[in-house]
């Protein structure tokens, strides 16, 4: 199932920028001072502003995304990481990580993203490619998937190199695959954390988001910041406002502020563009699925809620509709909230959205009549589809 999804989420991140917008009025349009920029909506990935979008440039700190990413899908939070020699002389090291020094790896990635650790981001890529050269393959293989047609990387903090370079375009496309991480999302919407240390033990520092509009933009939630000389001020962010989910990125702004002040204006702007409406409710939106080898023969599933969709300039419902991915039978036990295939969102036709279909009871493994039968014809069914 995870396999699945994974290829799934691969699949919406390599064409998800696919629509552009139509009906805003020129002057509306902002004015900002990054050279390169884009804003999406985040579920669907439709562009409502481009500029220079293809254009390669340096990512600077938003590399750490595609570091973040890959150590989340790793799934090994609880690893105890050493900082080699090679990580703690690593320039620009906010978290002061010295040679010796061991966190847990959840740890590590927060610290990372919070105050944008370049020596946290080298000891991340140790753990998980060996060095430095073989998680830049890593690194390299996910942009392929996600389709970043104009980006490579080869460190893992986005210190300057000439053969480190991405698009604002790309980047949203990271950053839309990464949002669909809960854990993603939790670790670049918290301003300020304590990191802990498991060697020296007892030693913690506290770690402030380099995001300046946290806390301060209504329904600023994230990304990651990023700034160097050679890249400018860069800058990939999140926010949510009545069901609208936006992401911008810009790349190259004068300085440090004009990032912030960019991504402002751009977001603004999608506020006023994007509403969100419910395509379907929750409780119109039931399958059926037979269980067999349990104490009960069939389960109803079903969104955990409501499903609603961005709306583009007044653009009418009528350009969405759902289909199901959910099996005709399954194998007892289920427990409730266990997912069972997915409702697939399409604009006009095209998919652009899964949403998780739940069980809404549990049946465990054990044994009645009706339950039996089930088995037999999917048995019996399954052989013959099967051919």
């Amino acid at each position: 199932m995870y396999r699945l999804k994974k290829v799934f989420y691969v699949f919406v991140c390599i064409s998800f920028i696919w629509l552009q917008p139509k009906g805003a009025a020129a002057q509306d349009v902002p004015e900002i001072t990054a050279d390169a920029a884009i804003l999406v909506e985040a579920s669907t990935g439709r562009v409502l502003y481009e500029k220079a979008a293809d254009d390669m440039h340096y990512p600077a700190s938003m590399t750490k995304m595609m570091t973040c990413i890959l150590g989340l899908e790793r799934d090994t939070p609880g690893a105890l990481i050493g900082v080699s020699p090679e990580a703690a002389d690593t320039e620009s090291s906010a978290l002061r990580l010295q040679s010796g020094d061991a966190m847990r790896f959840s740890e590590l990635l927060q610290g990372m993203m919070l105050v944008s650790d370049n020596a946290a981001a080298v000891a991340a890529a140790e753990y998980m490619g060996g060095d430095v050269t073989s998680f830049a393959v890593m690194m390299n293989q996910k942009a392929a998937e996600l389709g970043m047609e104009h980006s490579h990387f080869v460190n893992p903090n986005g210190l300057p190199d000439a053969e480190h370079y991405s698009t604002a375009r790309d980047m949203a496309k990271l950053a839309c695959y990464a949002w669909r991480n809960s854990e993603f999302r939790h670790i670049v919407g918290v301003k300020k954390q304590r990191i802990y240390w498991q060697y020296p033990q007892g030693h913690w520092t506290d770690a402030e988001n380099t995001n300046e509009l946290l806390g301060s933009y209504a329904g600023m939630n994230g990304i990651k910041t990023g700034y160097t000389n050679a890249a400018g001020g860069c800058f990939a962010a999140s926010a949510a406002r009545d069901g609208t989910d936006l992401i911008a990125v810009v790349m190259a702004a004068e300085d440090e502020n004009g990032r912030f002040s960019d991504a402002a204006a751009l977001l603004d702007y999608g506020f006023t563009r994007v509403r969100s409406a419910e395509l379907i409710a929750r409780q119109n939106a039931v399958k059926t699925v037979w269980v067999h080898s349990g104490r009960n023969y069939k389960v109803k599933v079903r969104p955990e809620q409501d499903v609603y969709v961005p709306l583009f300039d007044g653009e009418e419902l009528k350009h969405y509709t759902v289909r199901y991915a959910v099996p005709r039978f399954m194998r007892a036990p289920v427990q409730a909230g266990d997912k069972v295939g997915s409702l697939i969102i399409c604009y006009d036709g095209r998919e652009v959205e899964r949403v998780d279909m739940l069980a809404d009871m549990s049946i465990g493994k054990g044994f009645s009549l009706m339950s039996f039968l089930v088995g037999l014809y999917d048995g019996i069914y399954g052989a013959v589809f099967a051919g």
